[in-house]
């Protein structure tokens, strides 16, 4: 289980599992709960290095950041760390 404290958003916490490059179990703590399972949905069985693709950049109003672009960014680390 990898655990990601993302930063400049709403959510405090991500935690998710990788098989492979493949996502399992994601879970965000604190957040916009119906926008952030939708994400977890949505991602789970996909390929890390897709979902990366398709989140990097996504911003949330005024904000540099969003908690989808944090969550590619938390694949990113878990990724460069096997």
């Amino acid at each position: 289980m990898y655990s990601y404290t993302p930063t400049g958003v709403c959510s405090q916490q991500i935690l998710f599992d990788l098989d492979g490059s493949v996502i399992k179990h994601v879970r965000f703590i604190g957040g916009c709960p119906g926008n952030l399972q939708g994400i977890s949905r949505l991602v789970e069985g996909m390929d890390a290095a897709e979902a990366i693709k398709r989140l990097e950049g996504i911003q949330c109003g005024g904000k540099p950041t969003s908690c989808p672009d944090q969550f590619a960014q938390a694949l990113k680390q878990a990724l460069a760390s096997n």
